[in-house]
């Protein structure tokens, strides 16, 4: 069976999605992706040999499966929710609301159309967080702190507790279900810097903190303090680039959903996992905007 794909959305992330589709890994499920057209609000000439077609036209097309939605962060609900109102599976750049009751609103919109709804994480899939994770299995946690700097933002990523949301994803998937005990946001809009700040705590209290810290010029980096009984964890060697690509990886990921490989326990467990996120994200937005 094959899944005729739209690509909603020619960003970075968008004209990926169209490379890995048109080239994807050999003996992979990826090959069951076919591209029939993507989809901007701008008139573009066709892009890596696939054509522009109108919204209406994605929706309506029986040879239409699936949709990828690769726009900014703040339309990603109206996408998804359009394209599961027309029954099609889809597949949406993280985060894929920019609040936790619409994402809930989503997840039972596509069950009730008896479709996929998938949110991409290729950040599990970094060779960075794969070792980090065998470092930090079996460990007993005491304390720590995530420190993400980088660059500033356009218009449209939503709080950054919603952009970074990959930073999130990382503590949840280390240390499991967390809760949010306080946040705090400095801003300086004259020069464009931007630092949240959010405590968190394990189910076994252990206290965690997450920092997200923009401003111009920043590194982009991740400075990691892991503390254990076992002795502690201060940075992230280097690492090779995997031999797959991170997208290629998430379209395997995605398309062994539509295949039916992938049990119901560990479609329900990753659900579990984003709606949790989005939900510490929204709690860590309403104690900054108090």
């Amino acid at each position: 069976m094959m899944f005729g794909a739209v690509v909603v959305g020619i960003g970075t992330a968008g004209w990926v999605r169209i490379r890995d589709i048109l080239s994807s890994l050999p003996g992979s499920s990826a090959e069951k992706f076919t591209v029939q057209g993507f989809v901007s609000r701008r008139t573009l000439d066709s892009q890596q040999g696939v054509s522009q077609i109108p919204m209406k036209e994605a929706l309506s097309r029986e040879d239409i499966d699936v949709a990828f939605i690769c726009t900014e962060n703040a339309s990603h609900e109206d996408g998804v929710k359009t394209f599961l109102q027309a029954g099609k599976h889809v597949c949406v750049e993280y985060p894929m609301t920019l609040n936790y009751k619409a994402a809930v609103e989503l997840w039972n919109l596509a069950q009730e159309k008896g479709v996929i709804l998938h949110e991409e994480h290729i950040e599990l899939f970094s060779e960075d967080f794969k070792w980090l994770k065998t470092e930090v299995k079996g460990k007993t946690l005491l304390e720590g702190t995530l420190h993400f700097t980088g660059g500033v933002l356009k218009p449209g990523f939503g709080f950054l507790s919603f952009s970074g949301i990959a930073r999130l994803t990382w503590l949840v998937e280390l240390f499991g279900e967390l809760s949010v005990t306080a946040a705090t946001m400095e801003q300086d809009l004259g020069t464009n810097y931007s630092k949240m700040t959010a405590k968190m705590l394990t189910a076994d209290k252990k206290p965690l903190t997450w920092i997200e810290e923009r401003a111009p010029g920043l590194p982009r980096a991740k400075n990691i303090n892991f503390r254990f009984e076992s002795g502690q964890l201060i940075e992230i060697p280097p690492t090779p680039r995997g031999a797959v690509g991170l997208f290629m990886q998430d379209l395997i990921h995605f398309s062994s959903k539509l295949m039916g490989q992938i049990s119901p326990d560990d479609l329900q467990k990753e659900k579990i996992r984003v709606l949790h996120c989005l939900e510490l994200a929204e709690k860590i937005q309403q104690l900054c905007q108090r």
